[in-house]
C-alpha cells in the first residue's frame, strides 16, 4: 500500500491501492477492485492510474453542499432532531438506473468532467462549527469514491467533538471499512434488493460485498440504519422484504431501523415510465419487518403516515412524531416516558 500524498487542484493520490505489473494498479477502495491500466480510470470514473500510481481525481471538490435535518439521510435514531453539514463530491461506483442524484453521481462516467467547488477539510470543520452543528454527513452520491476527502474531513472533526455519518450504498472494500471505522459513527446503508442477478443488472455491482460490509459496520459498533427503495416491479417482491428483514434480525439485532420508501419515477434517472410505489406496498413491507421481529420499521417519501413515527417496542407508546421534517420527541433521555423501555437512540 502506498501512502498517500497530496498534489495540486483536486488530485491526491490514493490511499488504497496496490501497484502491479506492466504499469497497472489494482484500486482496494470499493469492492469492485479494480485493475486499472496506465492512462485510464476504475469504474467509478474519479480514480485514474498516472504512470503506475493511483490518483483520486476529485479530492476537496465539493459538488454538494448543504445543512439537512439527519432525518432526511435517513436517520432516525442517531441524533433525532438535530441538523447536519452535509457533503458529497461528484461520481459513484454504482450506475443505478433509478438514480435520483444521476447529475452529480454519473456525471465522471458520462462526460469525464471532476467538478467541484474547492472546499477544504478544515473548511467543513469551521462551516459545522459556525452553524453548531453536531455531525457531517457524507452523502448525496457515495462517499467511498472520496474516500480520501472524507476521511481526512473526519478525522478533523473527531478531534472537534463532532460525529462522523456515512449514506452508502455499503459496497466498500474490507481495507476500506477498516480505515474509517474508528472514525465513523453511523452509516445508512441502502440494501436495494435480496438478489445478486438485480444488483448486477440494476446497480453494476453486487449483493454479498454489501452483506458483509453491514456485517463488520454492526461488529465494530457503529451505529446503522437500513435503507430499501422500494420499486415497483423490480424489488417490490414478498419473499425479498422477508429476506432482508431476517438478515436484519439474524446478522444485525432486532433493534437496527429498516426505512422502506417510496421510489418516484419523475425524479429517477433511466425509469420515469414506472408508477410511484403504492403506499399498500409500503405498508406490506412494514408489516412483514414487524412480523419478523425488527423493532423499527420506517416508510418513507410519504408524507402523514403513522408508519413514520417511533413506537416503544415495549408499550406501543408514541415517543418521537414526525411529519416531514418537523419532530416532536417524547422520549425521555432515550428511555420511553410510560414504561422506561430503551429505545435505542443515539443521543450524542
Amino acid at each position: 500500500m502506498k501512502k498517500a500524498a497530496e498534489i495540486s487542484n483536486g488530485v491526491k493520490e490514493a490511499l488504497l491501492y496496490k501497484k502491479l505489473k506492466g504499469g497497472k494498479v489494482q484500486c482496494r477502495n470499493c469492492a469492485h477492485y479494480c485493475v486499472i491500466p496506465s492512462g485510464k480510470r476504475g469504474i467509478c470514473a474519479v480514480r485514474e492510474n498516472k504512470n503506475g500510481k493511483l490518483y483520486a481525481l476529485n479530492y476537496g471538490k465539493a459538488i454538494a453542499c448543504h445543512i439537512d435535518p439527519i432525518e432526511k439521510k435517513p436517520l432516525f435514531h442517531f441524533l433525532p432532531g438535530s441538523y447536519s453539514l452535509s457533503i458529497a463530491t461528484v461520481g459513484c461506483n454504482f450506475s443505478c438506473r433509478w438514480c435520483q442524484n444521476s447529475d452529480i453521481s454519473q456525471k465522471p462516467q458520462l462526460t469525464r468532467e471532476i467538478i467541484g467547488q474547492n472546499l477544504p477539510p478544515r473548511e467543513i470543520i469551521k462551516m459545522a462549527k459556525e452553524n453548531e452543528l453536531p455531525s457531517i454527513s457524507y452523502t448525496y452520491t457515495e462517499p467511498t469514491i472520496f474516500l480520501e476527502y472524507a476521511l481526512d474531513t473526519m478525522k478533523l472533526a473527531k478531534k472537534e467533538g463532532l460525529t462522523n455519518n456515512w449514506v452508502t450504498n455499503g459496497f466498500l472494500s474490507k481495507e476500506a471499512l477498516e480505515t474509517i471505522s474508528p472514525y465513523l459513527d453511523a452509516a445508512n446503508v441502502d440494501l436495494k434488493g435480496f438478489s445478486d442477478d438485480f444488483y448486477r443488472e440494476y446497480c453494476g455491482g453486487r449483493l454479498q460485498p454489501v452483506l458483509d460490509t453491514l456485517i463488520r459496520m454492526k461488529k465494530n459498533k457503529i451505529w446503522v440504519e437500513i435503507t430499501t427503495l422500494i420499486i415497483p416491479t423490480l424489488n417490490d417482491k414478498e419473499k425479498w422484504f422477508e429476506g432482508i428483514a431476517r438478515f436484519i434480525k439474524k446478522e444485525l439485532g432486532t433493534e437496527t431501523p429498516w426505512h422502506v420508501t417510496q421510489f418516484s419515477g419523475t425524479i429517477s434517472w433511466q425509469m420515469k415510465n414506472l408508477p410511484d410505489t403504492p403506499v399498500e406496498t409500503l405498508e406490506k413491507a412494514y408489516k412483514i419487518g414487524k412480523k419478523e421481529g425488527l423493532k423499527y420499521v420506517y416508510t418513507g417519501n410519504v408524507s402523514g403516515l403513522p408508519s413514520e413515527d417511533t413506537f416503544c417496542p415495549k408499550c406501543g407508546n408514541l415517543v418521537i412524531d414526525r411529519t416531514n421534517y418537523t419532530i416532536h420527541r417524547y422520549d425521555k433521555n432515550g428511555k420511553c416516558p410510560k414504561c422506561d423501555q430503551l429505545l435505542d437512540l443515539i443521543l450524542s
